[in-house]
């Protein structure tokens, strides 16, 4: 990543417009269908998948100023996870506080720790920078959108335009439409 402030604020911005993606959703959605255990998701619900996404962007944020990030300190079963509202605050917090974060704190080094091994016992760990691991955050939230958009379909909750489509995606549908 150049150390563009440009380019960083871009990163932080990318965070802005997940969160807004996620508020939009939950805008239109009904507390009985942000907490629905669907049995054909592995009995999960939105609310679930969108507490995993909130877990991530604080964590991260939380670790960008000073100190370093752990992906498994996360709790389950939380208020976020089973209260719409306290979803859409939490949202609302999270994009205030990176609003206000400063895009120097993109190259910040930072150690990540993280369980990714069915085998080991322990979490791995690996150096990262907060700027990439924005783009981590980002990524991985659009994949549980597109989790949390079919079971969306499945209860016929509509869609905000483009939840849970990568950003490339959409510029690729975009070249293909006018190149048509």
């Amino acid at each position: 990543m150049k150390n563009n402030n440009c380019e960083s604020r871009e990163l932080i911005q990318a965070v802005i417009e997940t969160l807004n993606q996620g508020e939009a959703l939950l805008a239109q959605m009904s507390d009985e269908t942000y907490v629905r255990k669907l049995p054909v998701a592995f009995n999960a619900s939105v609310g679930g998948h969108y507490r995993h996404c909130l877990d991530h962007f604080r964590s991260l944020l939380e670790s960008s100023e000073a100190g370093d990030l752990n992906y498994d300190h996360r709790e389950r079963g939380t208020l976020i996870e089973n209260d719409r509202f306290a979803a859409l605050n939490a949202t609302r917090e999270l994009r205030r506080g990176y609003e206000e974060l400063d895009a120097r704190v993109l190259v910040r080094p930072l150690l990540v720790t993280c369980k990714t091994s069915y085998a080991a016992s322990g979490s791995q760990e690996s150096p990262s920078t907060v700027g990439r691991e924005i783009m981590y955050a980002v990524a991985h939230a659009v994949h549980h959108y597109a989790l949390i958009g079919i079971m969306a379909g499945l209860m016929g909750v509509p869609l905000p335009a483009g939840f849970g489509v990568a950003p490339s995606t959409i510029k690729h549908q975009e070249q293909m439409a006018k190149a048509a």
